[in-house]
């Protein structure tokens, strides 16, 4: 993955088995990843009951300019990555 920042810094809850093929990180349970667990954390986040701060929202063509925002250390909230 070319994505102008080193591989072992970018990291994916969504993949374990490629995350495994290019080196990156995959941290957290198999049992979290499924389709029904994320239904019902957006319909959590859209319905209000959770709240999701975001510091800022990037195209992937801008992963480096978010990858440096994040090293900043300065974010109160979490960066978004959209296609």
């Amino acid at each position: 993955m070319d994505l102008g920042i080193p591989v072992d810094r970018i990291e994916t809850i969504c993949s374990f088995q490629k995350a495994a093929e290019i080196k990156c990180k995959a941290l957290g349970a198999l049992n979290f990843g499924t389709l029904e667990v994320f239904k019902e954390l957006t319909e959590l986040v859209t319905s209000g009951k959770v709240k999701m701060p975001i510091t800022n929202v990037y195209s992937l063509d801008q992963v480096k300019e978010a990858f440096d925002e994040l090293e900043g250390r300065h974010t109160r909230g979490k960066i978004v990555l959209v296609p």
